[in-house]
C-alpha cells in the first residue's frame, strides 16, 4: 500500500514539474522578441525543471538549407558552432526531413547518431529525443534533448508529449518573431527613405535667406536644444522640423507631430499628456499622450501660439523638468524628449498683451529660426516652379510647361500663401490644363488681381556691402593659399558658408 502511495506521489510530482516547465516556457517566449535570448531561456527551463543533460534548438536556414543551433543548454560555445546538419543528415536531419519525432534509447549503439557537437565523450546510457518544430506543415527546425533515464525521471512517452508541446509553442513564437523582424526591417527601410526625402539638401532654396536657414539647421540639429520655427503659413516649417529630426542623434527615436490649433481646448491636455482610466466621462482606459509617445525622440508642436493660457504652465514644466502627470493621475511621468515648436503668430505681441506666458516664450525661444516668406526669396521661385512641374508631370503622366508670359506672371506674383500656394497652383494647372503649354490666359485670375511683387533688378543686389564682402573673401583666400577651410576660419565663418559665397560672387582663383 505504501509503495502505491509513493508511486502516486512521484507521478503527481512529475506531472507538476512538466506543467511548471510548460507554463515557464510559455512565459519566457512572451518576454521579448529576442529570438536567441528567448530560445536559450526555453532550453535552460527544460534543463532545470525536467533534469535534462543537454538540449538544443536547431533552426533551418532558408538560404543554405542547413540546420544550425541557435540556442542550447549544457553545450559550450565551441560545441554549438560545430552543430550543423544538412536535411536528412544524422538523427536531427532525418527528423526535419520526415517531420516525425525520433527516440534513440542509447546513442552509444546508434550509428546514425553523429555527435557532431562533440559534447558527449561518453555516449553509453544516454537517450536522445528529437522532435520537429513546424508551423502549419512548414518545417522550421528541430528540438532535441539528452536524457539519462531513471525511475524518478518518468518515461519516454511523458517526455515526448512535453517536448511536442514545447516545440509547438516555439514554432508559434518563431513565426511571430519572423513577422516582427520583417516589420522592423520595413520600418528601418521607410525611415531611411524618409531621411533622404527630408534631408536639408532636398529643401529647395538658393537665396541668401534660405542659406542662412540651412546653416542654422546644420548647427542646431546635433544638439538637444529647443528650437522655435517662426514664419508665415506655408513657408515649410514642418519640413525644416523633420530635417532637424532626421539630422539629429534622435533620428532612431519617434517623431511625433501635434498641431495645437487642430484640437478643441477641452481635449488638448488629454491629447498631449494622456489620461488615466475614469479621469472623465468616456475615459474607458488609460491612454498615453503625445509626450509619452515621443519619449526618446522628438515632438513637433505646430502652431504653439494657439496654446491656451490654462495649458501653458504644464508645457513650461515639461520644458523645464521633463515631467508631467496624466489627466486624472497622481504618478509623475518622466520623459526624454526634444521639443521643436513652430508658430506663424506674433508671440512677442501676445506676451505684451498677456495672452502668452513670458517664461514659456523664453523657454521656447532658445534657438529661433525664421523662415522667410516666398515674396522675400524671389530668386528661389524659378527653381521651385521647375521642381513642382517635374513632380506633378510625373505623377499625372503629363509634360506641361509654361510659356514666357505665364512664367513672368508667376515670377511677378507676391505669393501670400508662400510655397504651399505655389505648389497647389502648379498641381491644379498640371491636372486641369487641356494643353501641354500653359499661356497667361490659362492662369487663375487671382494671380493678376492681387498686388504683384515689386520686380527686383538683379544688378542692384550687388551693393557696396556685397563688394566689400567679396574683397574680404578674396583677400582671405590669397592669405591662405586658396584653401577654403582655412580662409573660412580666418573670416570667422563655416566652410559651407564660404563655399556658398564663392559661388555667389563667382570668385575664381587666379594664378
Amino acid at each position: 500500500m505504501n509503495s502505491e502511495k509513493q508511486d502516486s506521489s512521484e507521478l503527481i510530482a512529475r506531472k507538476n514539474k512538466e506543467l511548471s516547465a510548460i507554463l515557464e516556457v510559455s512565459r519566457v517566449l512572451t518576454t521579448s522578441f529576442d529570438l536567441e535570448k528567448n530560445l536559450s531561456s526555453v532550453m535552460s527551463t527544460l534543463g532545470e525543471l525536467l533534469d535534462l543533460q543537454r538540449g538544443c534548438v536547431f533552426l533551418l536556414d532558408p538560404l543554405t538549407k542547413e540546420l544550425r543551433i541557435v540556442a542550447a543548454h549544457g553545450l559550450t560555445k565551441q560545441n554549438i558552432e560545430k552543430g550543423k546538419y544538412r536535411i536528412g543528415e544524422g538523427i536531427v536531419g532525418r527528423v526535419l526531413e520526415r517531420n516525425s519525432p525520433m527516440v534513440i534509447s542509447n546513442i552509444g549503439k546508434e550509428p546514425l547518431f553523429l555527435n557532431k557537437t562533440g559534447s558527449r565523450p561518453e555516449k553509453e546510457g544516454i537517450s536522445f529525443l528529437c522532435v520537429p518544430i513546424e508551423f502549419k506543415k512548414e518545417p522550421l527546425g528541430v528540438l532535441s534533448v539528452d536524457r539519462i533515464y531513471a525511475t524518478e525521471h518518468g518515461n519516454v512517452d511523458d517526455d515526448l508529449r512535453v517536448l511536442k508541446i514545447v516545440a509547438s509553442l516555439t514554432a508559434q513564437f518563431i513565426k511571430l518573431w519572423e513577422s516582427y523582424d520583417e516589420v522592423e526591417k520595413e520600418k528601418e527601410h521607410l525611415k531611411r527613405e524618409l531621411k533622404g526625402k527630408y534631408s536639408i539638401e532636398n529643401v529647395i532654396g538658393n537665396s541668401d535667406r534660405m542659406q542662412e536657414v540651412f546653416e542654422a539647421v546644420h548647427r542646431v540639429a546635433p544638439s538637444k536644444a529647443t528650437v522655435l520655427l517662426r514664419g508665415e503659413s506655408g513657408t515649410g516649417k514642418e519640413l525644416i522640423a523633420k530635417a532637424i529630426y532626421y539630422m539629429s542623434p534622435r533620428s532612431k527615436g519617434p517623431f511625433i507631430k501635434f498641431n495645437c490649433a487642430s484640437i478643441p481646448e477641452g481635449l488638448l491636455e488629454s491629447e498631449l499628456f494622456g489620461h488615466e482610466k475614469g479621469a472623465f466621462t468616456g475615459a474607458i482606459s488609460t491612454r498615453n499622450g503625445k509626450f509619452e509617445l515621443a519619449n526618446g525622440g522628438t515632438i513637433f508642436l505646430d502652431e504653439i501660439g494657439d496654446l491656451p493660457l490654462t495649458l501653458q504652465p504644464k508645457i513650461l514644466r515639461v520644458l523645464q523638468e521633463r515631467e508631467f502627470e496624466r489627466v486624472g493621475g497622481q504618478k509623475t511621468i518622466k520623459v526624454d524628449v526634444r521639443i521643436i515648436a513652430a508658430t506663424s503668430r506674433d508671440l512677442e505681441g501676445m506676451v505684451s498683451e498677456g495672452r502668452f506666458r513670458e517664461d514659456l516664450y523664453f523657454r521656447l525661444n532658445v534657438i529661433p529660426i525664421l523662415l522667410p516668406p516666398l515674396g522675400q526669396r524671389g530668386e528661389d521661385i524659378p527653381v521651385l516652379i521647375e521642381y513642382f512641374l517635374k513632380k506633378f508631370n510625373k505623377e499625372n503622366n503629363r509634360s506641361v510647361t509654361f510659356d514666357k508670359n505665364a512664367m513672368q506672371i508667376f515670377l511677378d506674383y507676391e505669393w501670400p500663401g508662400n510655397v504651399r500656394e505655389l505648389e497647389n497652383t502648379i498641381e491644379r494647372l498640371v491636372v486641369m490644363s487641356p494643353s501641354e503649354k500653359i499661356a497667361a490666359s490659362d492662369l487663375p485670375v487671382s494671380l493678376s488681381i492681387r498686388r504683384p511683387r515689386s520686380k527686383i533688378n538683379t544688378a542692384s543686389l550687388m551693393t557696396d556691402i556685397g563688394e566689400i564682402e567679396k574683397v574680404n573673401i578674396i583677400d582671405a583666400l590669397k592669405k591662405t593659399g586658396w584653401v577654403q577651410a582655412k580662409a573660412a576660419k580666418l573670416l570667422g565663418i563655416t566652410p559651407r558658408q564660404i563655399g556658398y559665397k564663392i559661388k555667389k560672387y563667382r570668385i575664381i582663383e587666379k594664378a
